[in-house]
């Protein structure tokens, strides 16, 4: 799915018209992007406390669209953009998803996005994001089998109703 279609489809499930109607009241200034990225540049709102985040085809930018959209911070566009994508597939659903994710990550390592699926997927790196914090050793213990499966536990003997190896 490419760039245009990502525009199509968020103006259609209705995230970009929402992502227009934060950035208003957010006191931004709407500006075109590139590949039909709206960027609402001077974004006011204390929350999200992020520099950049989006909503349908809109990014949300406390700077100058100038100051998103130069070379030096293609990686960052190219994040923001992917989070398009992702308005685009899931609409509304995006949202009860991402802050899914959230809390999974922030449960696992202290960090809202390093273990979040649709981050990783954006780029951690690009995003801002910790790229190499561990799981918890809280949570580390449970998971080692699930995550490993009956291997894990070291048992020389096949549990109760296993076929026989003959």
């Amino acid at each position: 799915m490419g760039p245009r279609a990502h525009t199509v489809l968020t103006a259609v499930n209705g995230t970009t018209g929402l992502g227009l109607l934060i950035a208003l009241a957010g006191g931004a200034r709407i500006r075109r992007g590139r590949d039909g990225v709206l960027v609402a540049e001077g974004y006011r709102r204390r929350l999200p406390p992020a520099t950049c985040f989006t909503v349908g085809s809109v990014v949300m930018c406390r700077r100058s669209a100038e100051w998103l959209l130069a070379e030096e911070r293609s990686a960052l566009f190219a994040h923001e953009s992917h989070h398009r994508g992702q308005y685009a597939v899931l609409g509304p659903l995006f949202w009860p998803a991402y802050w899914a994710a959230c809390g999974w990550s922030w449960a696992a390592t202290g960090s809202w996005g390093a273990r979040n699926f649709f981050e990783k997927r954006a780029g951690l790196h690009a995003g801002g994001y910790p790229t190499d914090l561990p799981i918890r050793p809280l949570l580390k213990k449970p998971f080692k089998k699930i995550l490993k499966g009956p291997a894990a536990s070291g048992s020389p003997t096949p549990p109760p109703g296993s076929p026989s190896p003959d």
